[in-house]
Parts: C-alpha cells; structure tokens; sequence
C-alpha cells in the first residue's frame, strides 16, 4: 500500500486495528474492474460509524469508496451490500442527494466479505456537534434541520415502480413485518430479560397503523447519515448508509428521525443516541414533523406509534452492537456503554405509547 503524498481529510483516518483486509488483493481486483485507476492504492477508513465499515481508496486524485460489512455474525438480511448497490445503481440518476455505485464484489475472497465500491461525495457530517463549517451560517442548525427534512420528502416522492425498484421489497404489510422482524433480533441478541420490552412488542402488535401510501424506505435517514454543503447549510450534498432501503410505510422514516429528536428537558434516554437538537436554534420535534406533512401534503396524525417503534427499534440495534462488544467479535471499545441505554429506550418508548 502506498505512503501518502496528499494531506488527509479530517474524517479519515487510519484503519482501526482488527479492521483489516489484504490491500493488495483489493487493489488489483480494482484495477481490473475499473478504467483510470494508475499508481499505487492509499487506504484510509471512515472511523464515525458504529456497524458497516467504509473505507477511502485513493490512487493519486481519484478517490473511492469501499463499504462492506462489520466483523464477526451480522443479524440475517442486515448490511446488505448488494442491496445497496442496487438501490444507488438505479437512484443516483434520479435523486441528486444520492452518490453513484460503481461495482458490487460478492466474492468473500477478495475483502473478506461482499462489498461494493461508490463515488465519493465531499461535504460535512454532523454527529455529537455541528462543525465550524456549517456553524458560521446564520440560522444554521434550523437551516439544517429542515434541509434534512426536505431530502427526506423527495426521497419518498421518487417513484419505485419508475426507476426500476418496484421489486425491491414487499410494502403491503411492511410495518407488521418489521416489528415482528426486530423482535426476533432482540431474541438473538439479549444477554437479559426485560419484561418491558416483551409488552411493547405487544402492544406494536396490537395498534398496527395503516399506511398513508408506499415509498421507498431508508431505514435510518438522520443527521449522521447526511452530508451536507459546508457553503451552503441548505444543501444535502449525500444522503449515506442504503443498506436497509425497502419499499414500505414513509412515516417509519420519519418516526425513526423524530425518535432520534431530542428537546430540551427531554429525559436522559432521549438523548442517548443524539443529544444534538436540543441546543438552541433547533427546530422543535412538531415542527420538523409539520415540515415534512406540508412538503408531502400527507396526514401524520399517527405518528405517535412510528415514534414509540422507532425507539423500540433504536433499542434492539444498540443491543445488537453491544453484544458483539460482549462477544468479543468486535474490540471497539464506543460500544461498552451502549448495554446500559438500552432499557432507558424501551421505557421511553412506552411512554411515547402511553404504556407508562
């Protein structure tokens, strides 16, 4: 692998340790399946992710992107690569937040695992913060938090059956399957009994809402897997992370990002998978939902029940990566504390559902 003559970009950095794969093997499976790759191959990884691994490939000035999944058991049907590239192959001429797909590798032999190879867009991340770069504009984090919103609705308004993904999932009784899906994780995953969890699987059993309409369904669409124009705080630059993307219930998107959503005087758990938005200057939860309503011109009335799921399923996922910590399948040590959050979210989901 080559030493780097090109300074790095601040969100890259070296590969964590247990993190990687044969370089060579992979350059040249590139260089054989790509035109214009000359010079040797540089690896950087993205490290702000907690599941698929993403790592930049640059030779000279082209750079890549490489994303495959985590090590050690993955939950069936979850990082689905190929799924993935699938879904940019045929939306990234149609939806401009979307990066191109260039190759899909399902040979284990070559990375270890499937991957696929994308176009790498540029732009900034908000995480635990928002970064200087999209700080200094005014208004920014309702600028941000709307552009956010409204990437989402035109998302949802891409037409599947159109672009050629009318078969990518099942979205007549797409909710009942997710719940009962992600109740079948917990039941892979638990070190623990929690009686609270068992009631609200219940109870989502129970009110299954019904559909406003179809679209396709991101999974996980927050502020994390976005990027955005450092010039402009309006702009969706990428929109990352496919992997899960379905054909569904559009408000399972939205209910996840405003489970997400934390206030001011929120409770602890509400913050413990992003305390972000409740700073000053962030667009309340109503306001972000009323947003989308009026983008799509749709009813939200029950939202309640996406919101009281998606915490309910943010549970399951961070239970899902604890375990592997506690496994020993991954060493990354972030996950430690993830364990103790889980029943916090649980509880504030049965509050969201009026169970407590």
């Amino acid at each position: 692998m080559a030493e780097s003559t090109l300074s790095n970009p601040p969100e890259v950095a070296p590969i964590r340790p247990g993190e990687e794969f044969d370089t060579a093997k992979v350059e040249t499976y590139l260089k054989e399946n790509l035109p214009g790759l000359d010079g040797p191959m540089e690896v950087l990884q993205f490290p702000g992710g907690h599941a698929n691994l993403t790592y930049l490939a640059r030779f000279g000035q082209r750079e890549l992107v490489l994303r495959r999944p985590p090590l050690g058991p993955v939950a069936p049907k979850s990082h689905d690569m190929a799924r993935e590239y699938r879904v940019l192959s045929k939306l990234a001429d149609h939806l401009p937040s979307a990066p191109h797909a260039f190759l899909l590798c399902e040979d284990p032999s070559i990375m270890g695992a499937t991957f696929i190879v994308m176009e790498r867009r540029k732009g900034v991340v908000v995480r635990g913060a928002v970064p200087p770069e999209i700080e200094r504009h005014p208004d920014a984090h309702r600028r941000i938090s709307f552009a956010l919103i409204d990437v989402m609705a035109a998302f949802h308004d891409i037409d599947y059956e159109k672009i050629g993904l009318g078969d990518l999932g099942k979205p007549e009784g797409y909710v009942e399957r997710q719940v009962h899906g992600w109740n079948g994780r917990w039941e892979r995953a638990k070190d623990r009994e929690l009686p609270i969890f068992d009631e609200m699987y219940k109870w989502l059993v129970a009110n299954l809402p019904r559909a406003p309409q179809h679209s396709l369904v991101h999974n996980d669409l927050k502020f994390d897997n976005i990027m955005l124009d450092p010039d402009d705080p309006d702009h969706v630059v990428a929109i990352l992370d496919w992997d899960m993307t379905t054909l569904g219930d559009p408000l399972v998107d939205l209910g996840t990002l405003v489970c997400y959503w934390a206030e001011a005087g929120d409770p602890p758990a509400r913050g413990a998978t992003n305390a972000l938005t409740a700073q000053p200057g962030f667009p309340k939860r109503a306001e972000i939902a009323q947003r989308y309503a009026e983008q799509r011109k749709i009813d939200i009335s029950g939202l309640p029940f996406y919101e009281a799921f998606g915490l309910w399923k943010t549970a399951v996922v961070l239970q899902q990566i604890y375990i592997r910590y506690v496994r020993g399948q991954t060493q990354d040590e972030r996950f430690v504390y993830m364990g103790q959050q889980v029943p916090l979210l649980i509880e504030l989901s049965a509050q969201v559902a009026g169970k407590l």
